[in-house]
C-alpha cells in the first residue's frame, strides 16, 4: 500500500514522493513517466499525469528551486506567426518587452486549444515574468477552467497570465487583459454599408465558438437590427479566418444564384483577400459591382487591389499594452483590464451600389 501523505497546498510544495502516493505508484514510475524514455503503461502513466494535476506539480526542479523568482522573460503564445495580425502584435511585445529589459519567447500553438494549455503550462514552470496568450477564446467550459487554474498557479510564482484580443476569464481571477472593440469596429463597419445603400450584404468566416468571430457577427448583426433589417442565413458562410476560405465562399456565393448581394463583409483581410480574387476570376467588377470590406488593417489591405476597405485595429498597441500592464500590475492596479477603439478606414473596394 502507498505510504499516505498529508495535503500538498501550491505547486512548489508538491514533490515526486507526494506525486507517487497519490497515484498509487512508485517514486521510480513517477520519474519513469517524467522522463518519458522508459516504456510505462497506458493506465499508470494516466494515474500518474492526472496525480500531477491535482497537485499542481511542477516538473522543472530548476523552476523549483527559483522560488518565487521569475527568469526575465516574457512569453508570446500564438496560432501562426506567419499571420499578419499576429505578427504585428508580436512587434508590439518584442518592443516593450525590450525596454523592460526582458527577452521575449515565441510559442506557436497551430489554433490547438490544447496545444495552448501545454505551452502556458510550460511557461509556468520556465517562471517566465508574462505569458501573453494572443488570439479569440473557444466557448469550451474545460478549457476557460483549465486556463483559470493557469492563471491563478502564474500569480501563485510571480508571473502573470495576459489574454490579448480575447475576454476575460471572470470576476476574481488574476489575468491581465488587452482587448480591442471587435464588436463595435464591425458594427461601425456594417452600418456604413448599410446606410450606403447595402441592403443585402454576405458575411464570409462565421467560426462558430471562437470569440473573436462571435463578437464580429454580434456587431454585424446589431447593426442591422438597429436600423430595421435582418440578415439573409443564406448569405451568412462558415469557415475560418484564411485566404482559401475567402476564395472557396466567394464562389460559394456566386454559383447559388439565388444569394443576390452587393457587398461582401469578410472576417478578416485575408478572408477579404481571397473574396477578391474569386471575383476577379469569375469578372465582378469591384466596387462597380461588388463592395468588400475586411477587418484588422493588416499591411496587405494597401496591396490588395483595389485596396481594401477595413477596420483598423491597433496591433502593435495591443501588445506594448500587454507587456507594460502585466509587468507593472502592481502600480496599476485599476488597470489590468484595456479596450483599445477600433475605426474604419474607407479606400477603392467599396462604394454606393449603382453609382
Amino acid at each position: 500500500m502507498a505510504k499516505k501523505t498529508e495535503p500538498v497546498m501550491g505547486n512548489d510544495a508538491s514533490t515526486v514522493r507526494d506525486v507517487a502516493a497519490r497515484a498509487g505508484v512508485s517514486a521510480s514510475t513517477v520519474s519513469r513517466v517524467l522522463g518519458g524514455t522508459y516504456p510505462v503503461a497506458a493506465s499508470t502513466r494516466a494515474r500518474v499525469l492526472k496525480a500531477m494535476r491535482e497537485l499542481d506539480y511542477v516538473v522543472n526542479a530548476h523552476a523549483r528551486a527559483l522560488g518565487g523568482s521569475t527568469n526575465k522573460t516574457v512569453a508570446f503564445v500564438v496560432d501562426d506567426v506567419t499571420g499578419p495580425f499576429y505578427a504585428h502584435i508580436a512587434r508590439g511585445v518584442e518592443e516593450q518587452a525590450s525596454a523592460e529589459g526582458r527577452l521575449c519567447m515565441l510559442c506557436t500553438t497551430h489554433g490547438d486549444p490544447q496545444r495552448v494549455l501545454a505551452v502556458v503550462e510550460t511557461m509556468r514552470e520556465q517562471r517566465a515574468d508574462a505569458v501573453i496568450v494572443v488570439g479569440g477564446a473557444w466557448e469550451d467550459k474545460a478549457y476557460q477552467d483549465r486556463m483559470t487554474h493557469f492563471a491563478h498557479a502564474l500569480d501563485r510564482v510571480g508571473s502573470r497570465l495576459v489574454l490579448v484580443g480575447r475576454p476575460p476569464l471572470g470576476p476574481g481571477v488574476p489575468a491581465t487583459v488587452v482587448e480591442y472593440d471587435n464588436e463595435g469596429g464591425a458594427f461601425a463597419m456594417t452600418t456604413h454599408l448599410l446606410t450606403s445603400g447595402h441592403q443585402r450584404i454576405a458575411y464570409l468566416g462565421r467560426v462558430p465558438g471562437l470569440s473573436t468571430s462571435d463578437q464580429r457577427l454580434s456587431g454585424f448583426r446589431r447593426a442591422h437590427e438597429l436600423l430595421g433589417l435582418a440578415p439573409d442565413p443564406k448569405l451568412i458562410l462558415d469557415g475560418t479566418f484564411s485566404r482559401s476560405h475567402g476564395y472557396q465562399g466567394a464562389r460559394q456565393l456566386l454559383a447559388s444564384g439565388a444569394a443576390e448581394f452587393t457587398a461582401v463583409f469578410a472576417g478578416t483581410d485575408m478572408v477579404a483577400a481571397g473574396a477578391l480574387q474569386a471575383l476577379r476570376e469569375a469578372r465582378v467588377s469591384v466596387p462597380d459591382d461588388v463592395s468588400v470590406v475586411g477587418y484588422d488593417d493588416v499591411p496587405l489591405a494597401l496591396d490588395l487591389f483595389p485596396a481594401l476597405t477595413t477596420v483598423n485595429v491597433p496591433h502593435e498597441e495591443l501588445g506594448r499594452a500587454a507587456v507594460r500592464l502585466a509587468l507593472h500590475r502592481e502600480e496599476l492596479p485599476g488597470s489590468q483590464h484595456l479596450v483599445l477603439g477600433t475605426h474604419i478606414v474607407l479606400r477603392d473596394s467599396t462604394r454606393r451600389p449603382g453609382h
